[in-house]
């Protein structure tokens, strides 16, 4: 079973991942991973002595191609259980959830296949039991 929870903050260390709920135009923003048949949403893991807010423009660029975007926390989040990232249930780990307007887009020169632009939220995630949930709370926090 996987827990997903949420934060107004936690301490910068535990922060692991970014991820960044994207539109653009109105439209949903998400990435197909090139070894995936899936869509998630763009983000990743955080760099050795990187800001968590730096990890997310970077990712986001990385993953999208977006170059020109505004970028809003929403809140952190945790995720708890077995999953690729945590190797026992009582293993968890911490990200940062932010929102992105995306103006532009450039190239993707990535482990990214393609993107996805569109109204309708995807019926094949590649983190079901994660993604939905976030979503549904930066909904609930009034961002998107």
């Amino acid at each position: 079973m996987v827990e997903v929870h949420f934060f107004d903050a936690v301490k910068d260390p535990l922060l692991k991942f970014a991820v960044i709920l994207s539109k653009t135009d109105g439209k949903w923003v998400f990435c197909k991973h090139r070894q995936r048949t899936t869509w998630e949403i763009p983000g990743g893991h955080r760099e050795e002595n990187e800001a968590i807010f730096d990890t997310a423009k970077r990712e986001l660029n990385e993953e999208t191609g977006a170059v020109d975007f505004t970028l809003t926390p929403v809140c952190a989040y945790s995720v708890k259980g077995k999953t690729k990232f945590n190797e026992n249930a009582d293993d968890e780990n911490f990200g940062m959830l932010y929102y992105a307007e995306i103006r532009t887009f450039e190239e993707i020169h990535s482990e990214i296949e393609k993107i996805l632009i569109t109204d309708a939220l995807p019926a094949q995630w590649t983190y079901p039991l994660i993604q939905p949930k976030l979503i549904a709370e930066a909904k609930r926090r009034g961002y998107v």
